[in-house]
C-alpha cells in the first residue's frame, strides 16, 4: 500500500455544483457560489467582512494592502513558516524581523516579541501551525500596547477554535486557505476576514482591483472609477463552488481527520512521556481542526532513518518549513542560521506525518503498524 503524505478528499458534489457554476454564465468571482460560501461562514462563524480571494497566499497579500503596510515598516513573524507569509511583506516594501518558536505548537513564541519591537515595527504576523490557534490574546494584548496591527495567518486553522472563538476573530485581519493540502479545498482559494469594521469598504475597493465596483453593484453609483491601489483578489466562482461542496461537509471531513490525530497521538503517547520525541501540546482551551500531525525527533539522524525506513514501506512523510531566516533571501537580509537557534535546531528535527481525510477510510491502519515497527526497531519498544 503507498500512503502519500497529501490526498485531495472530494465528498461527491463538487462535480455538480461545478457544473451549475459553469452552466450559470456567471463564473468570476463574487457570484452565486461565492455567496453561499460567505453565507455559510457567516452563520457557522460569525465571518461577517470576509472576501474570498484566489490563494491564501493573495489573502495574505490583501490584508497587508488593507493594512497600510508601507516601505520600511517592520514586521513580527516567525521565521518557521511558508514563504507566502514573508512574501506579502516584502512585496510591498515591508522588513520581516523574524521571531523564535515556542517549542509546544512550533508558532511564535509571544513572549519574543516585546523585545523585538522598534519605533519601525507596524505589525505582527503570527501563524497557526498545523492547525493550532497562535496564543492570540497575548499577542494582541502585546499590540493594543503599541498600537500594532496583528495579522493572523490562519492557512491552516479554518475551523479551529481558541477559547472558544473561531480562529481568525480575534486579530484585525485574518488570512485562510483553501489549497489542496487543507482541510477544505477549492485546488486554490483563499479567505481575507477583515475584524475592523471601518476597514470593510476599502477591502472590497481593494478586491476589485482599487476600483469601488462593489457600490454599483449594490446599487449606490450609476458607474464605478478607480479609487484605489488594489488588485483582482477574487475567487472564481467554479471554484468557489468546488469549496461550497467540501464546506457543506466541514463536520464530516473534521471527524474522520481527528480519527488521525488520535491515532498519532496513541503511537507517540509512550516516546513523549519518556523525553525521547516531541509531539505537539495544544492549549487545553484550543479545539483542534486537525490539519496535521508532527513530531521531533531526538537528533537529526534518528529523523532520517525514520523518514528512510518509512519510505521503504512507501509511506511517505514530510521534514516541514525550511526556515526563512537561514534560507537564502533570509541570508541576502543579514540573518544567520544562528539567528534563531531553537528555530534552526527544531526545524532540522521535525517530521510531517501523512494527514488526509480520506486515510480515516483506508490507509490508517497500515501507517500506525507500519511506523509502529520503525519506532519499535529503532527505540526497542
Amino acid at each position: 500500500m503507498r500512503i502519500p503524505f497529501n490526498k485531495p478528499y472530494l465528498t461527491g458534489d463538487e462535480e455538480k455544483y461545478m457544473i451549475d457554476a459553469l452552466k450559470s454564465g456567471q463564473v468570476c468571482g463574487n457570484h452565486t457560489y461565492c455567496k453561499k460560501n460567505l453565507a455559510l461562514m457567516k452563520e457557522k462563524y460569525g465571518y461577517d467582512s470576509a472576501f474570498l480571494c484566489p490563494s491564501g497566499t493573495a489573502a495574505l497579500e490583501m490584508g497587508v494592502v488593507l493594512a497600510d503596510l508601507k516601505p520600511g515598516d517592520e514586521v513580527i513573524l516567525p521565521s518557521y513558516t511558508f514563504s507566502s507569509t514573508v512574501n506579502a511583506v516584502v512585496l510591498f516594501g515591508g522588513v520581516p524581523i523574524f521571531c523564535e518558536v515556542d517549542p509546544k505548537t512550533m508558532n511564535i513564541d509571544y513572549t519574543k516579541i516585546e523585545a523585538l519591537i522598534t519605533p519601525k515595527t507596524k505589525m505582527i504576523i503570527p501563524i497557526d501551525y498545523a492547525g493550532v490557534p497562535c496564543d492570540i490574546d497575548e499577542i494582541m494584548e502585546i499590540a493594543l500596547r503599541h498600537n500594532l496591527i496583528v495579522f493572523q495567518d490562519c492557512a491552516q486553522s479554518y475551523g479551529s477554535y481558541y477559547k472558544g472563538v473561531p480562529s481568525g476573530k480575534k486579530a484585525h485581519i485574518a488570512a485562510f486557505s483553501f489549497h489542496e493540502s487543507k482541510n477544505y479545498s477549492a485546488g486554490e482559494g483563499g479567505l481575507l476576514l477583515n475584524n475592523v469594521p471601518e476597514w470593510h469598504l476599502r477591502a472590497t475597493f481593494l478586491q476589485e482591483k482599487g476600483t469601488d465596483r462593489s457600490l454599483v453593484i449594490n446599487g449606490q453609483k450609476n458607474k464605478y472609477s478607480w479609487v484605489d491601489k488594489g488588485s483582482s483578489y477574487l475567487l472564481s466562482d467554479v471554484l468557489a463552488a468546488m469549496l461550497y461542496a467540501q464546506l457543506e461537509h466541514e463536520e464530516e471531513i473534521k471527524a474522520k481527520r481527528g480519527k488521525l490525530t488520535e491515532a498519532y497521538q496513541n503511537l507517540f503517547a509512550p516516546y513523549a512521556e519518556k523525553g525521547i520525541i516531541g509531539v505537539f501540546q495544544p492549549k487545553e482551551y484550543v479545539q483542534l481542526n486537525h490539519h496535521a500531525y508532527w513530531a521531533v525527533f531526538p537528533t537529526v539522524e534518528a529523523r532520517a532513518t525514520f523518514m528512510s525506513r518509512l519510505k521503504e514501506k512507501e509511506i511517505y512523510v514530510y521534514i516541514g518549513y525550511m526556515p526563512l531566516h537561514s534560507s537564502p533571501y533570509g541570508l541576502r537580509l543579514g540573518y544567520k542560521p544562528e539567528s534563531l537557534p531553537l528555530t534552526e535546531d527544531l526545524s532540522n528535527r521535525i517530521v510531517r506525518l501523512p494527514f488526509y481525510t480520506s486515510m480515516a477510510d483506508e490507509g490508517l491502519d497500515y501507517t500506525i503498524e507500519n511506523m509502529k515497527k520503525v519506532l519499535i526497531e529503532m527505540y526497542g519498544f
